[in-house]
């Protein structure tokens, strides 16, 4: 049997912090790694780090960085800055591997470390499963002596450099569009304005102070309602909301109206079509997208695929099979030609090419995709796996899937960090997919799975 990891996720080592995931955990990453990359092969390592808005991040920093110099790795510090930034650093600066400290769209006391490697790319479970043994006391890390202990850079230049990498990206002046953004008191609060204000956009910018506390809070991707009336009270052309780490992008339209991950993967994935550059003809796409989308694709000729829900399967089908654009309709939007990860700034810029290119509104790009209703709920219980494993469960999703035949659809599946069951029901009447969600977690808390 495969092994799986014990403490990272499809989204890295991830909970509250100094509860779920420790100061003594961060140092042991930072030993490990340290060890790993340098003195294991006599050489001196490079590893890169960022971290977002959230108190608790300094916390982690200083903790990795205690364990990167002790095991001989000089440690290069982007400080708050986003995820798609290190991964694009980790990948052009030369570094052995990067690592982001964030825990994304959740609130301020939760936090994770994700790390990438050399490519920019989520790490291999084969050395997350080795960081593992080590947390777990399996195997042993010397440390490093007298020439051999490594040193911290300050690294504010390679948070620069990404800035400049994505002004460059935009084929287009946005010089008199007016544009919102939601930077959700994030890591992108002073990246994501300097970009739209050296493209010439007329930028009015929400949810841009920190304190350490406010990161997610009512602002951002999450709650994107705050934005929507920002854009209609001022009158603007566009607005974007990013998470967190802003790996992730969400846009309204001129209207007011949301425009979801779906959206911008017809959107894009249409204008690709266009310009002979869909390689493959194909989107990729996870289970958890709208059928709405799909009809809209098949409508213009583009096929798709779909993948479990997580980025980092979307980028594996598409690196694997040599496809252009995927994402999830919660806003991770990977352009492989570009790269490695959902880059949310990135999205906002080539979102603004095809209005600019197209002379069309953002409403209008994206109206072809018309939604079917999707009712989502989530679940705490106390172990995901007998939860799903539980027949009675099963029955009843199955129940519900032969009420809906081809009208609509089911979707149980695992919180890839956090105790979540995630129940999901699409169909052709909202009320009905509430009653079916509803009724699926009336029978998981019969069983006695939920956390009450």
């Amino acid at each position: 049997m495969e092994r799986k990891c014990k403490y990272f996720g499809t989204d890295g080592f991830r909970g509250e912090a100094n509860k779920d995931l420790t100061f003594d955990h961060a140092i042991k990453i930072g030993r490990f790694l340290g060890w790993y990359y340098g003195a294991r092969l006599d050489k001196k390592a490079k590893i890169v780090i960022g971290k977002d808005t959230r108190r608790s991040s300094y916390m982690f920093e200083y903790a990795l960085c205690t364990g990167l110099v002790a095991s001989g790795a000089d440690a290069y510090i982007m400080h708050v800055t986003t995820t798609p930034s290190v991964s694009y650093i980790a990948r052009v600066d030369d570094f052995d591997c990067g690592i982001m400290i964030s825990a994304s769209h959740n609130p301020y006391y939760d936090n994770g470390i994700k790390i990438l490697n050399n490519f920019g790319e989520k790490m291999e479970d084969e050395t997350l499963l080795k960081i593992e043994d080590y947390i777990d006391g399996k195997i042993e890390v010397p440390m490093a002596e007298r020439d051999k202990i490594g040193r911290t850079v300050d690294y504010t230049e390679g948070r620069n450099r990404y800035t400049g990498n994505l002004i460059s990206m935009s084929k287009y002046s946005f010089r008199g569009v007016k544009v919102g953004l939601d930077v959700a008191n994030g890591a992108a609060w002073s990246i994501a304005k300097a970009v739209f204000d050296a493209l010439g956009a007329k930028t009015y910018v929400m949810n841009n102070t920190p304190d350490g506390y406010n990161i997610n809070t009512n602002c951002g991707s999450t709650h994107i309602e705050h934005l929507q009336k920002f854009v209609v009270e001022n009158r603007l052309d566009v607005g974007f909301a990013y998470d967190g780490d802003a790996d992730r992008c969400l846009c309204v339209d001129e209207k007011g109206n949301v425009v979801t991950g779906d959206h911008i993967l017809y959107i894009y994935g249409l204008y690709m079509k266009e310009r002979g550059k869909l390689l493959n003809n194909k989107v990729v796409t996870t289970v958890m997208s709208n059928f709405g989308l799909y009809k809209a694709l098949d409508a213009v000729g583009i096929e798709y695929e779909q993948t479990k829900v997580g980025d980092k399967y979307v980028y594996e089908n598409m690196v694997e099979k040599g496809h252009r654009i995927g994402g999830e309709q919660s806003g991770h939007i990977i352009f492989s030609k570009y790269e490695t990860t959902g880059d949310g700034i990135l999205t906002s810029i080539k979102m603004m090419e095809v209005m600019l290119a197209k002379e069309k509104p953002m409403s209008e790009l994206a109206a072809p995709v018309v939604f079917y209703p999707q009712v989502l709920k989530n679940v705490r219980v106390k172990s995901k796996e007998a939860c799903m494993t539980d027949p009675d469960v099963i029955a009843e999703d199955q129940k519900v899937k032969e009420l809906l035949g081809k009208t609509g659809r089911t979707l149980l599946r695992e919180s890839g960090t956090e105790p979540v069951i995630r129940v999901m029901v699409e169909g052709e009447d909202k009320d009905l997919c509430e009653k079916y969600v509803d009724q699926i977690i009336s029978v998981i808390k019969a069983k006695g799975h939920i956390v009450e």
